[in-house]
């Protein structure tokens, strides 16, 4: 039985330079007029719906009045993301390894290479394909599909199963983030996880979480292939 692999994106497998949080920022002063307190609020490991709410309930706002602007804001969003990513042509990039272990996994019949991740799935194809790697993902679970990032490993495994037409089990399956809410995440659904320090967390931090393994990046790729088939 192959075993899904479910990578998030942000710290994990791309750094855009801030585009997304400066496109957030851009399209929630469009469509709400204010961003709430966005300076040094921590992006990493939440879904943007999530994102958007807390921002927003913080400055008084209700969840009903929040999300009835959804529809408006989300395609702000991605039209602002494709400017900022436009702005940084050439500059957005992959992290220490990740091309090598991609090519890696992908000749690999013991796996299958998906996405757990909260971004909005039309956001996170945007950063990949800026980065050069979005034909590699052939399925996923995204912000889009929840705004509660432990529902997404149990998604993202029941449409490996329908895409492969295998069956996928989420306890076979292992998310790869750069978090503490990525841990979480994969824990909750019974998912292992490897945790990879190329985000904002240090790998003593990452640990204290007990996650399966944990790497300083993904540039030893035999090692990461042996840990991910454990």
């Amino acid at each position: 039985m192959a075993r899904a692999l479910l990578f998030d994106i942000d710290g994990t497998l791309v750094d855009t330079l801030g585009a997304g949080r400066a496109a957030l920022t851009r399209a929630m002063i469009q469509v709400y007029g204010e961003t709430g307190p966005i300076e040094g609020f921590d992006f990493h490991g939440r879904t943007d719906p999530s994102i958007v709410r807390d921002l927003l309930r913080a400055r008084g706002k209700t969840n009903p009045w929040i999300e009835a602007r959804f529809p408006t804001l989300w395609p702000a969003y991605y039209r602002h993301l494709d400017q900022e990513l436009a702005d940084r042509d050439g500059q957005v990039s992959v992290f220490a390894g990740v091309r090598p272990l991609l090519d890696r996994l992908i000749a690999d019949e013991r796996f299958v290479i998906g996405l757990v991740t909260g971004n909005m799935e039309e956001g996170a194809r945007r950063k990949l394909r800026a980065a050069g790697i979005s034909e590699v993902f052939e399925f996923g679970a995204f912000g889009s599909d929840s705004g509660r990032r432990a529902d997404l490993p149990p998604l993202a495994v029941a449409r490996a199963s329908e895409r492969f037409g295998e069956r996928f089990r989420v306890v076979e399956a292992v998310v790869i983030g750069d978090t503490p809410e990525d841990i979480k995440c994969a824990r909750a659904s019974g998912a292992r996880v490897l945790a990879v320090a190329t985000g904002r967390h240090e790998p003593a931090e990452l640990r204290s979480h007990r996650p399966d393994a944990v790497v300083e990046d993904l540039s030893d790729t035999e090692e990461i292939v042996r840990i991910l088939a454990e």
